[in-house]
């Protein structure tokens, strides 16, 4: 498998592009297709939105709705991170994101045009044979307006209802686990955390634990 220091990157618009493919792809151990969609997806939407990245402070939040190594590369070029609670995941199967700039609520939604796995064949060298080397050429290399599709959205709920309070705590009427971030739920009266609202992801398999 082609490394990062094996793509031809003298032609890219942006210089620090081939810095940002470093950093993302060390955690992994190699370069994917999906981390180098992150990046420029993070560039493109922070663009839109112009506001300056990697940001150091929390005006831009990421809401991706896929997990695994295309975050890296969103992360890498934008500086959100669900450890900095200015990320989240909606995991919908899809490599798109939609970044919205917190203090004026403006969000827009970044995916692929339908069609650039295909396109990325025009950017890879005459004598490249394998369709996964192809997307790390094209990707790198394919115009903005080519690669990307960017659409001014309207969250469903107030950006502040996303990000939430830190340190507001309440404890479940029911459980007794202490709830953060606002996530409780008032039901027949009573603070429940969403589990015991009905909402778990889990089941219980000890009688009334």
């Amino acid at each position: 498998m082609k490394d990062v220091k094996d793509i031809k990157l003298e032609h890219l618009a942006l210089p620090p592009f081939r810095d940002l493919l470093l950093v993302s792809s060390a955690p992994h151990g190699h370069l994917c297709p999906r981390q180098i969609l992150g990046l420029r997806m993070g560039l493109a939407g922070a663009k839109a939105l112009q506001l300056a990245v990697p940001q150091h402070d929390k005006n831009l939040l990421a809401i991706v709705e896929t997990d695994g190594c295309f975050i890296s590369g969103v992360q890498t070029a934008t500086g959100c991170a669900v450890n900095r609670r200015t990320m989240r995941i909606e995991d919908l199967g899809k490599i798109a994101v939609t970044f919205v700039n917190v203090k004026t609520e403006e969000a827009i939604r970044v995916a692929p045009q339908p069609d650039v796995r295909q396109k990325a064949w025009n950017y890879a060298p005459k004598e490249e044979k394998k369709r996964y080397h192809a997307m790390l050429y094209g990707y790198q290399l394919m115009p903005e307006e080519e690669l990307l599709r960017l659409e001014p959205v309207k969250l469903s709920r107030p950006v502040g209802s996303i990000i939430s309070k830190a340190g507001v705590r309440v404890d479940c009427a029911n459980c007794g686990e202490e709830i953060i971030n606002e996530r409780e739920v008032i039901k027949d009266g009573l603070v429940l955390c969403q589990s015991c609202a009905g909402e778990a992801y889990y089941q219980h398999l000890v009688p009334g634990y």
